[in-house]
């Protein structure tokens, strides 16, 4: 494992579980409908819904998870029910992306760099998770073992408030991309990445930002291309090697040197190591399936 590197200022490996809001973000919560006199309401028509309906069987229904599914669908009770079935399928028709899963088995992928989420906020307020599929070895990395470690981070994100307001963001960086790669691209590995990072999800990704691509994805996007609605596609932005294109939707000051910024880079078993020391965070993953268990020294 690399040297820990001093954290500088606004870097935090661990989660932000304050529930009280700062303002900007408070604002963008009311602008996206969260009303503190209907909040109690809300949530109440929601559980009633699952009770009623019976679609699906969530393993809890109080208010604070309740909430992060009506934060993502702006607080329409019937779109975050829809959400949340969809959430529950995704996970019954995926039991080996979270049962018995333990995170720290999912080291090699920050080790060979293939995925990391910053440890800081960009100017909106929201994490940016990094995909570098060019450092993926799908020898030594079976492609589930991405799936696993991408849910994952999407779980421990949705427990953050202010996330559960703002979203994230990804950055996939395709430098490096082959036909190796493209040829484990399958429509069903489309689908489930689809299904991750925008449909079924209790955490909004509200943007994807694709660089450094050439031909090859040019060729697996032809994969996905029938699978994205208007609205997603929307979400999607190309940029290629053209930085100021990306500095347009993220401001330098809040991304790594690489694409441009001014952040140093923090591995993915930062986040491993400090989320295992949180008893909150096991506790919370431990419901989900996952054997949340300390790393161990080599």
């Amino acid at each position: 494992m690399p040297n820990r590197m001093p954290e500088v200022e606004g870097v935090k490996h661990s989660l932000d579980l304050e529930t009280e809001l700062p303002p900007k973000v408070a604002e963008v919560a009311r602008k996206n409908g969260e009303n503190p006199e209907k909040t109690c309401l809300l949530i109440q028509e929601f559980r009633d819904m699952i009770y009623e309906r019976g679609d699906c069987e969530p393993h809890r229904v109080d208010d604070e998870y309740l909430t992060k599914f009506l934060r993502a669908r702006f607080w329409k009770v019937e779109n975050a029910y829809k959400l949340m079935c969809r959430y529950y399928e995704f996970r019954n028709s995926n039991p080996e992306l979270h049962q018995n899963v333990n995170p720290m088995t999912l080291r090699s992928l920050g080790d060979d760099n293939i995925i990391s989420i910053s440890p800081y906020r960009d100017q909106e307020g929201r994490r940016i998770l990094f995909f570098r599929f060019g450092n993926w070895r799908p020898s030594k990395v079976p492609i589930n073992d991405i799936f696993k470690a991408t849910l994952l981070m999407l779980e421990v994100g949705s427990l953050e408030p202010m996330s559960q307001v703002v979203g994230g963001v990804g950055i996939m960086d395709l430098e490096g991309l082959s036909l190796n790669h493209a040829w484990h691209v399958s429509p069903s590995v489309a689908q489930k990445i689809i299904a991750l990072i925008v449909t079924c999800m209790p955490v909004r990704t509200t943007a994807i930002h694709v660089v450094n691509q050439g031909w090859v994805f040019d060729t697996v996007f032809q994969i996905f291309k029938p699978l994205l609605n208007e609205r997603m596609k929307e979400r999607l932005y190309f940029h290629g090697t053209d930085r100021a294109s990306l500095h347009k939707h993220i401001d330098p000051e809040f991304l790594p040197e690489r694409y441009g910024g001014t952040k140093p880079e923090y591995p993915y078993t930062y986040w491993l190591d400090h989320l295992s020391r949180s008893e909150y965070v096991v506790q919370e993953l431990e419901q989900l399936g996952y054997v949340a268990e300390p790393a161990t020294e080599e």
